[in-house]
Protein backbone atom coordinates (compact mmCIF):
# COMPACT_ATOMS: atom_id res chain seq x y z
CA UNK A 1 0.00 0.00 0.00
CA UNK A 2 0.99 3.58 -0.82
CA UNK A 3 2.18 6.00 2.21
CA UNK A 4 0.24 8.29 0.89
CA UNK A 5 -2.79 9.13 2.48
CA UNK A 6 -5.27 12.53 2.57
CA UNK A 7 -3.49 15.32 2.36
CA UNK A 8 -4.27 18.74 4.10
CA UNK A 9 -1.51 21.60 3.75
CA UNK A 10 -0.50 24.82 5.75
CA UNK A 11 -2.73 27.85 4.14
CA UNK A 12 -0.63 30.52 2.73
CA UNK A 13 -2.08 34.04 3.44
CA UNK A 14 -1.63 36.95 1.03
CA UNK A 15 -2.72 40.81 2.42
CA UNK A 16 -3.85 42.62 -0.79
CA UNK A 17 -4.79 46.34 -1.58
CA UNK A 18 -8.58 45.04 -1.97
CA UNK A 19 -8.48 42.81 0.74
CA UNK A 20 -10.37 42.25 3.73
CA UNK A 21 -11.48 40.04 7.00
CA UNK A 22 -13.96 37.26 5.47
CA UNK A 23 -11.25 34.61 5.54
CA UNK A 24 -11.20 35.37 9.45
CA UNK A 25 -14.45 36.26 10.26
CA UNK A 26 -16.63 34.25 7.75
CA UNK A 27 -13.92 30.89 6.60
CA UNK A 28 -12.70 31.24 10.27
CA UNK A 29 -8.99 31.11 9.06
CA UNK A 30 -6.67 33.23 11.47
CA UNK A 31 -3.95 35.36 9.03
CA UNK A 32 -2.28 36.48 12.42
CA UNK A 33 -1.07 40.30 12.05
CA UNK A 34 -1.29 40.93 8.22
CA UNK A 35 -3.78 43.87 7.83
CA UNK A 36 -6.17 42.06 5.68
CA UNK A 37 -6.22 39.09 3.67
CA UNK A 38 -7.42 39.11 -0.02
CA UNK A 39 -5.80 35.68 -0.35
CA UNK A 40 -5.38 32.38 0.75
CA UNK A 41 -3.74 29.73 -1.57
CA UNK A 42 -4.64 26.18 0.21
CA UNK A 43 -3.04 23.93 -2.54
CA UNK A 44 -0.39 25.21 -4.68
CA UNK A 45 2.44 23.81 -6.68
CA UNK A 46 3.87 28.18 -7.89
CA UNK A 47 7.31 27.87 -7.46
CA UNK A 48 7.33 31.06 -5.19
CA UNK A 49 4.49 29.62 -2.95
CA UNK A 50 4.61 26.01 -3.12
CA UNK A 51 2.12 24.28 -0.38
CA UNK A 52 3.36 22.34 2.25
CA UNK A 53 2.02 19.29 4.26
CA UNK A 54 0.64 20.43 7.33
CA UNK A 55 -0.13 16.82 9.06
CA UNK A 56 0.38 13.55 9.17
CA UNK A 57 3.63 11.39 8.66
CA UNK A 58 4.25 13.78 5.92
CA UNK A 59 3.94 16.72 7.66
CA UNK A 60 6.83 19.67 6.31
CA UNK A 61 7.02 18.12 2.95
CA UNK A 62 6.43 20.48 0.04
CA UNK A 63 3.80 19.42 -2.99
CA UNK A 64 6.93 19.36 -4.71
CA UNK A 65 8.95 17.25 -3.00
CA UNK A 66 6.00 14.76 -2.66
CA UNK A 67 5.49 15.21 -6.75
CA UNK A 68 9.10 14.03 -7.16
CA UNK A 69 9.16 11.07 -4.68
CA UNK A 70 5.39 9.90 -5.63
CA UNK A 71 4.93 10.61 -9.22
CA UNK A 72 1.94 9.05 -10.76
CA UNK A 73 1.22 7.51 -7.56
CA UNK A 74 0.38 11.27 -6.26
CA UNK A 75 -1.73 12.69 -9.17
CA UNK A 76 -1.87 10.10 -11.99
CA UNK A 77 -0.16 8.79 -14.97
CA UNK A 78 -1.85 10.83 -17.52
CA UNK A 79 -1.45 13.83 -15.04
CA UNK A 80 2.42 13.35 -14.45
CA UNK A 81 3.45 12.19 -18.14
CA UNK A 82 1.93 15.58 -19.07
CA UNK A 83 2.89 18.24 -16.36
CA UNK A 84 5.83 16.39 -14.78
CA UNK A 85 6.87 17.63 -11.26
CA UNK A 86 4.49 20.92 -11.49
CA UNK A 87 1.34 20.64 -9.57
CA UNK A 88 -1.26 21.49 -12.36
CA UNK A 89 -4.26 23.52 -10.20
CA UNK A 90 -3.80 26.15 -7.61
CA UNK A 91 -6.91 26.49 -5.02
CA UNK A 92 -7.59 29.66 -3.77
CA UNK A 93 -10.33 31.81 -1.31
CA UNK A 94 -10.39 35.14 -2.13
CA UNK A 95 -12.04 37.89 0.05
CA UNK A 96 -12.67 40.95 -2.03
CA UNK A 97 -13.17 44.15 0.04
CA UNK A 98 -12.62 46.47 -2.67
CA UNK A 99 -13.27 45.59 -6.68
CA UNK A 100 -10.38 43.86 -7.76
CA UNK A 101 -8.17 45.36 -11.14
CA UNK A 102 -10.01 44.60 -14.82
CA UNK A 103 -7.83 42.25 -16.05
CA UNK A 104 -6.74 39.25 -18.28
CA UNK A 105 -4.75 35.72 -17.98
CA UNK A 106 -2.63 34.70 -21.43
CA UNK A 107 -3.40 31.29 -22.65
CA UNK A 108 -0.97 28.64 -22.61
CA UNK A 109 0.23 29.02 -25.83
CA UNK A 110 0.99 33.37 -25.08
CA UNK A 111 1.90 31.88 -21.77
CA UNK A 112 4.93 29.75 -22.74
CA UNK A 113 6.09 32.00 -25.19
CA UNK A 114 6.27 35.04 -22.90
CA UNK A 115 6.78 33.22 -19.48
CA UNK A 116 7.77 29.87 -19.94
CA UNK A 117 4.53 28.51 -17.95
CA UNK A 118 1.26 27.50 -18.25
CA UNK A 119 -1.72 29.81 -19.21
CA UNK A 120 -4.24 30.72 -16.54
CA UNK A 121 -8.21 29.10 -17.24
CA UNK A 122 -9.91 29.39 -13.69
CA UNK A 123 -13.61 29.31 -12.36
CA UNK A 124 -15.14 30.97 -9.46
CA UNK A 125 -17.60 29.78 -6.96
CA UNK A 126 -19.61 32.41 -4.92
CA UNK A 127 -19.07 31.66 -1.77
CA UNK A 128 -20.78 34.63 0.16
CA UNK A 129 -21.91 37.85 -1.28
CA UNK A 130 -23.04 41.23 0.46
CA UNK A 131 -25.96 42.69 -1.02
CA UNK A 132 -26.03 44.08 -4.48
CA UNK A 133 -22.47 42.70 -5.17
CA UNK A 134 -21.28 42.41 -8.99
CA UNK A 135 -18.74 41.40 -10.94
CA UNK A 136 -17.54 41.59 -14.32
CA UNK A 137 -16.86 38.95 -17.00
CA UNK A 138 -16.34 39.62 -20.92
CA UNK A 139 -17.68 42.07 -22.93
CA UNK A 140 -21.63 43.43 -22.73
CA UNK A 141 -21.11 44.11 -26.65
CA UNK A 142 -19.68 42.70 -29.98
CA UNK A 143 -15.77 43.76 -29.96
CA UNK A 144 -13.01 44.25 -31.93
CA UNK A 145 -8.97 44.98 -30.74
CA UNK A 146 -9.40 48.49 -31.86
CA UNK A 147 -12.92 49.17 -30.55
CA UNK A 148 -11.52 48.02 -27.62
CA UNK A 149 -8.07 50.16 -27.36
CA UNK A 150 -10.77 53.00 -28.11
CA UNK A 151 -12.57 52.43 -24.94
CA UNK A 152 -9.65 51.61 -22.88
CA UNK A 153 -7.95 55.50 -24.29
CA UNK A 154 -10.84 57.17 -23.80
CA UNK A 155 -11.50 56.02 -19.81
CA UNK A 156 -14.77 54.49 -20.84
CA UNK A 157 -13.31 50.63 -20.70
CA UNK A 158 -16.27 50.10 -17.85
CA UNK A 159 -18.76 50.91 -20.62
CA UNK A 160 -18.28 47.86 -23.08
CA UNK A 161 -17.32 45.22 -19.41
CA UNK A 162 -19.99 42.66 -18.86
CA UNK A 163 -21.13 43.16 -15.24
CA UNK A 164 -23.30 40.25 -13.60
CA UNK A 165 -24.96 40.06 -10.16
CA UNK A 166 -23.42 37.41 -7.97
CA UNK A 167 -25.05 35.77 -5.17
CA UNK A 168 -23.74 32.26 -3.07
CA UNK A 169 -23.48 29.08 -4.80
CA UNK A 170 -22.85 31.26 -8.41
CA UNK A 171 -20.40 29.82 -10.28
CA UNK A 172 -18.06 31.44 -13.53
CA UNK A 173 -16.19 29.98 -15.64
CA UNK A 174 -13.48 31.72 -17.05
CA UNK A 175 -11.16 30.50 -19.89
CA UNK A 176 -7.75 32.29 -20.41
CA UNK A 177 -8.63 35.58 -22.54
CA UNK A 178 -11.47 36.64 -20.78
CA UNK A 179 -11.74 40.41 -19.05
CA UNK A 180 -12.88 40.05 -16.13
CA UNK A 181 -12.63 40.86 -12.09
CA UNK A 182 -14.21 40.14 -8.58
CA UNK A 183 -16.61 42.95 -7.55
CA UNK A 184 -16.41 44.56 -3.82
CA UNK A 185 -18.27 42.11 -0.88
CA UNK A 186 -17.62 38.98 -3.00
CA UNK A 187 -15.98 35.54 -0.88
CA UNK A 188 -15.18 33.10 -3.42
CA UNK A 189 -13.52 29.38 -3.83
CA UNK A 190 -11.16 29.65 -7.45
CA UNK A 191 -9.84 26.63 -8.96
CA UNK A 192 -7.31 27.81 -11.65
CA UNK A 193 -4.31 26.61 -13.82
CA UNK A 194 -1.10 26.41 -11.91
CA UNK A 195 -0.03 30.31 -12.85
CA UNK A 196 0.30 33.82 -11.36
CA UNK A 197 0.09 35.45 -14.51
CA UNK A 198 -2.09 38.63 -14.75
CA UNK A 199 -2.13 41.17 -16.71
CA UNK A 200 -4.21 43.99 -15.11
CA UNK A 201 -5.55 46.37 -17.60
CA UNK A 202 -7.77 48.97 -15.33
CA UNK A 203 -7.22 49.52 -11.57
CA UNK A 204 -9.26 52.63 -11.27
CA UNK A 205 -6.77 54.88 -10.39
CA UNK A 206 -5.77 53.20 -6.78
CA UNK A 207 -2.78 54.19 -5.16
CA UNK A 208 -0.96 51.69 -2.42
CA UNK A 209 -0.43 53.25 1.38
CA UNK A 210 2.76 54.90 -0.26
CA UNK A 211 0.93 57.35 -2.83
CA UNK A 212 2.19 54.84 -6.05
CA UNK A 213 -0.40 53.49 -8.48
CA UNK A 214 -0.62 49.57 -9.22
CA UNK A 215 1.83 49.10 -12.76
CA UNK A 216 -0.63 48.04 -15.88
CA UNK A 217 -0.01 45.73 -18.57
CA UNK A 218 -2.28 47.64 -21.57
CA UNK A 219 -0.01 46.22 -24.13
CA UNK A 220 0.85 42.50 -22.96
CA UNK A 221 -3.03 42.30 -22.82
CA UNK A 222 -3.82 43.08 -26.63
CA UNK A 223 -2.72 39.74 -27.47
CA UNK A 224 -4.38 38.07 -24.64
CA UNK A 225 -7.98 39.32 -25.05
CA UNK A 226 -10.60 37.23 -26.05
CA UNK A 227 -12.36 39.84 -28.02
CA UNK A 228 -15.59 37.42 -28.69
CA UNK A 229 -19.27 38.42 -27.12
CA UNK A 230 -20.60 35.53 -25.69
CA UNK A 231 -24.33 35.44 -25.02
CA UNK A 232 -23.81 33.86 -21.65
CA UNK A 233 -21.31 34.29 -18.99
CA UNK A 234 -22.64 32.92 -15.94
CA UNK A 235 -22.32 29.04 -15.44
CA UNK A 236 -26.06 27.38 -15.34
CA UNK A 237 -26.17 24.52 -13.03
CA UNK A 238 -28.98 22.54 -11.34
CA UNK A 239 -28.54 22.58 -7.72
CA UNK A 240 -29.38 19.11 -6.22
CA UNK A 241 -29.24 17.53 -2.87
CA UNK A 242 -27.21 14.51 -2.10
CA UNK A 243 -25.60 14.10 -5.59
CA UNK A 244 -23.03 14.98 -7.56
CA UNK A 245 -23.72 18.00 -9.58
CA UNK A 246 -21.07 18.73 -12.50
CA UNK A 247 -20.46 22.48 -12.98
CA UNK A 248 -16.88 23.08 -15.00
CA UNK A 249 -15.49 20.56 -17.42
CA UNK A 250 -12.81 22.04 -19.20
CA UNK A 251 -9.15 20.49 -20.53
CA UNK A 252 -7.73 21.90 -17.30
CA UNK A 253 -10.22 20.69 -14.42
CA UNK A 254 -13.72 19.19 -13.90
CA UNK A 255 -15.54 20.48 -10.71
CA UNK A 256 -18.34 18.94 -9.14
CA UNK A 257 -20.57 20.33 -6.32
CA UNK A 258 -21.47 17.55 -3.62
CA UNK A 259 -24.25 19.60 -1.51
CA UNK A 260 -25.15 16.74 1.05
CA UNK A 261 -27.10 16.53 4.67
CA UNK A 262 -25.81 12.81 4.57
CA UNK A 263 -22.67 10.60 4.69
CA UNK A 264 -21.85 9.08 1.54
CA UNK A 265 -18.67 7.41 -0.36
CA UNK A 266 -16.91 8.10 -3.44
CA UNK A 267 -15.06 5.38 -5.57
CA UNK A 268 -12.69 7.35 -7.55
CA UNK A 269 -11.18 3.82 -9.22
CA UNK A 270 -11.76 4.59 -12.62
CA UNK A 271 -10.19 8.26 -12.40
CA UNK A 272 -6.51 8.25 -13.37
CA UNK A 273 -6.02 11.98 -11.52
CA UNK A 274 -5.69 13.05 -7.73
CA UNK A 275 -8.98 15.00 -6.38
CA UNK A 276 -9.43 17.80 -4.57
CA UNK A 277 -12.05 18.79 -1.89
CA UNK A 278 -13.01 22.11 -1.41
CA UNK A 279 -15.58 22.49 1.75
CA UNK A 280 -16.92 25.64 1.18
CA UNK A 281 -20.06 25.12 4.01
CA UNK A 282 -20.67 22.60 6.54
CA UNK A 283 -17.94 20.00 7.30
CA UNK A 284 -17.40 16.03 7.10
CA UNK A 285 -14.36 13.36 7.98
CA UNK A 286 -12.83 11.42 5.31
CA UNK A 287 -12.47 8.31 6.16
CA UNK A 288 -9.51 6.39 4.70
CA UNK A 289 -7.78 3.11 5.75
CA UNK A 290 -9.01 2.90 8.98
CA UNK A 291 -8.19 7.02 9.55
CA UNK A 292 -10.25 9.94 9.73
CA UNK A 293 -9.47 13.38 8.45
CA UNK A 294 -11.53 16.12 9.53
CA UNK A 295 -12.43 18.76 7.00
CA UNK A 296 -14.48 21.85 7.89
CA UNK A 297 -15.37 25.11 5.79
CA UNK A 298 -12.19 26.87 5.10
CA UNK A 299 -10.61 23.54 4.13
CA UNK A 300 -8.67 21.82 1.49
CA UNK A 301 -8.02 18.17 1.24
CA UNK A 302 -6.06 16.60 -1.37
CA UNK A 303 -7.10 12.83 -2.29
CA UNK A 304 -3.54 11.21 -4.47
CA UNK A 305 -4.56 8.93 -7.08
CA UNK A 306 -3.54 6.10 -4.85
CA UNK A 307 -7.01 6.00 -2.97
CA UNK A 308 -9.71 4.88 -4.95
CA UNK A 309 -12.53 4.50 -2.08
CA UNK A 310 -13.22 7.20 0.68
CA UNK A 311 -15.92 7.21 2.84
CA UNK A 312 -17.22 10.74 3.51
CA UNK A 313 -19.03 10.57 7.48
CA UNK A 314 -21.30 13.88 8.48
CA UNK A 315 -23.70 14.85 10.69
CA UNK A 316 -24.55 18.49 9.93
CA UNK A 317 -24.17 18.37 6.14
CA UNK A 318 -21.38 19.63 3.54
CA UNK A 319 -21.08 21.29 0.59
CA UNK A 320 -17.94 20.56 -1.24
CA UNK A 321 -16.25 21.21 -4.33
CA UNK A 322 -14.92 17.82 -6.09
CA UNK A 323 -11.60 18.74 -8.57
CA UNK A 324 -9.80 16.54 -10.79
CA UNK A 325 -8.34 16.12 -14.25
CA UNK A 326 -10.18 14.19 -17.01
Amino acid sequence: MSALYPLKFKTIYKDKIWGGQKIKTYLHKDFGSLPNCGETWEISGVKSDVSVVASGALEGESLADLLEQYKDELVGKKVYDHFGNIFPLLVKFIDANDDLSVQVHPDDKLAKVRHNSFGKTEMWYIIEADPGSTLITGFNQEMTEQKYVDALNSGHIMDILNKEDAVADDVFFLPAGRVHTIGKGLLIAEIQQTSDITYRIYDFDRVDDKGNKRELHTEEALAAIDYKHYPEYKTRYEPKKNETVKLVTCPYFTTNVLDFDESTSKDYSALDSFVIHVCVEGGYTVKYNNQAYAVKMGECILLPKSIDKVELETTGGFKILESYIE
